[in-house]
């Protein structure tokens, strides 16, 4: 959870600065401030996170490359909608991998296994 809040605050301060010279009433720069105050802790990261996440995606696609494709299979339902499916079947193998090293009282390395098995495809 930790990771994932961290992740979500990383992408709000980027798109904070890249905001800053917008007026305050533009819509991209409303968008970094609710963005800011959910990874303040200001509102709810499973209440708003969703609906800001799909603002992003459907008003301002050339941001999408850099959200955290983790974020969007953490947060799940409407997210899942703005990931392909090969990368859905990734997010579920790794969630198969860290149950069964679970379940076998090992550690997954989750960054490493995601980053192998996001090369592999």
């Amino acid at each position: 959870m930790q990771h994932c809040r961290d992740q979500f605050g990383t992408f709000s301060a980027n798109l904070t600065t890249r905001t800053q010279a917008l007026e305050t009433s533009d819509s991209l720069r409303e968008l970094a401030v609710a963005f800011d105050k959910v990874s303040k802790g200001q509102a709810d990261l499973y209440d708003k996170a969703p609906a800001l996440i799909a603002r992003l995606f459907e008003t301002y696609p050339d941001f999408a490359p850099t959200f955290p494709r983790e974020l969007l299979w953490f947060l799940g339902g409407e997210c899942l909608h703005f990931m392909p499916d090969e990368e859905i079947s990734a997010f579920q193998h790794l969630d198969e991998l860290r149950i069964e090293a679970q379940y076998s009282g090992k550690v997954l390395d989750f960054q490493a296994a995601h980053a192998k098995l996001m090369k592999s495809q």
